[in-house]
């Protein structure tokens, strides 16, 4: 069978010896590979690994120095390894079919306990969901109960064992401090359900060490971000007050991560991205006016650019001032102008096909629309798509019957620059005289503007 091994030699110049990391995918089929460093749900790249032969890759680290943590190598857009670097060899084999099922680590006690741990998590999770649901719904006073109930303790047993034992063989090592503080919460068996959400909010942080920051080049403090969110999401609560659950769970994150200010730093940005890119306006404020400005936090360009362009439009584009024109094409290539669209309202729409936020409101909006009708109101709505079949198929898909136009130009049109947007979808509500009269945020509240 085909296979690539890539050889990987670190450089540090401060030690005597250069680290290997070896790595052979059967049956990959390129002849280039990418790595970055990990930190949090960002990626630098690190450079590129040519082959060097037809079995192989040697790419050498010049620099003087490399960090301790996760690092990954790409092949492609859909294949990628993740490994542990802190100054000792490795060598990991996998299939490229089946990656994280057949990987193999022959050195390197950290990685093989890492993917150890990456199964056990996965294992854990579905046994324990099984289990708690037989719980809930079976008679307890049915021996399957108390055998199920049994057989939940002794999974839960197993794995706290190979938290606190099998992966704290060298408790000072970055993997057995990302293990501890990454590991899944565990609550009494005895628990009832109705209590068990309230469990999670109150305890499942307790092992998360914040101090840590060089736990920033991992995963761990945006997954464990992400992960208690996701105790406080509700499908059923509208949006406004999804978003005041949401801060109670902010409140209790940032307050935790301020022991750090790596840590702090990571998970503020990581928030900002997240409620940013699925249109929670009020949480993206709330934690820009409360920590970014209050604490006066020094983020990443990306992040401080997002926070600047909020701060204009606010500013600048404020309730009863005029709107920027807008000239751009439509579908067919028509200039439209904004100046010129004559109607009582307008709603000028700021979407993405690629969205996630946009691709669930936007079929709302339209329905809503066409079941709402409007005294002569006219939508303009502007993609920030760079692909035109993106753009088009999705005004197709979704059966867009707006004044659809687009520069193609993404973030770096002139109108997306010009009305100072850093999150999409975003709306303005026009009157005839195209004065600004609301920035609803959601169609409840598009609905009181009416």
């Amino acid at each position: 069978m085909k296979y690539i091994c890539i050889v990987i030699i670190f450089f540090i110049v401060s030690t005597a010896y250069a680290q290997t990391i070896e790595l052979t995918v059967n049956g990959i089929q390129t002849s280039k590979a990418y790595i970055y460093s990990l930190q949090g749900e960002k990626i630098d790249l690190v450079d590129s690994v040519e082959s060097t032969s037809k079995d192989g890759f040697i790419y050498h680290f010049k620099t003087a120095k490399y960090h301790t943590g996760f690092y990954r190598i790409t092949f492609g857009t859909t294949r990628w390894i993740d490994f542990i670097y802190e100054g000792k060899n490795i060598e990991i084999k996998t299939d490229a079919n089946n990656i994280l099922d057949s990987l193999h680590v022959d050195t390197s006690g950290s990685n093989r306990l890492y993917y150890s741990f990456i199964k056990f998590n996965k294992l854990y999770k579905t046994k324990t969901e099984l289990l708690q649901l037989i719980l809930a719904r079976y008679p307890k006073d049915d021996e399957y109960y108390k055998t199920t109930k049994f057989t939940l303790s002794q999974v839960q047993q197993e794995y706290l064992n190979f938290i606190n034992n099998t992966s704290q063989a060298d408790p000072g090592s970055f993997i057995a401090r990302y293990i501890k503080s990454s590991q899944l919460p565990v609550f009494d068996e005895s628990l009832p359900p109705d209590k068990q959400l309230e469990f999670l909010k109150t305890h499942s942080l307790d092992n998360v060490d914040f101090k840590d920051g060089e736990l920033t080049y991992s995963d761990l403090f945006t997954s464990k971000t992400i992960e208690y969110l996701t105790y406080y999401r509700n499908p059923q609560l509208p949006k406004e007050l999804l978003e005041k659950e949401f801060i109670i769970a902010i409140d209790t994150i940032l307050n935790k991560a301020k022991v750090n200010y790596r840590v702090y730093k990571q998970i503020v940005e990581y928030l900002i991205d997240g409620f940013k890119k699925f249109g929670f306006e009020n949480d993206l404020n709330y934690v820009i006016d409360n920590y970014v400005i209050k604490d006066n936090l020094c983020l990443d360009d990306e992040t401080e650019k997002s926070i600047q362009l909020m701060l204009d439009q606010d500013k600048i584009l404020r309730i009863n001032s005029t709107a920027p024109n807008i000239m751009m094409k439509d579908t067919s290539g028509n200039q439209i102008d904004l100046g010129k669209i004559k109607a009582d309202n307008i709603l000028i729409l700021f979407y993405a096909s690629w969205c996630p936020h946009c691709q669930v409101m936007i079929p709302k909006l339209a329905e809503y629309l066409k079941s709402h009708k409007r005294n002569n109101l006219k939508v303009l709505a502007i993609s920030l798509d760079t692909d035109r079949n993106a753009w088009i198929n999705f005004i197709r898909n979704n059966k867009l019957s707006w004044i659809n136009i687009s520069d193609l130009k993404g973030w770096s049109g002139k109108s997306a620059s010009d009305y100072f947007i850093y999150a999409t979808p975003t709306m303005f509500l026009l009157n005839r005289d195209k004065k600004i009269i609301g920035k609803p945020t959601t169609i409840a509240g598009l609905n009181k503007l009416f």
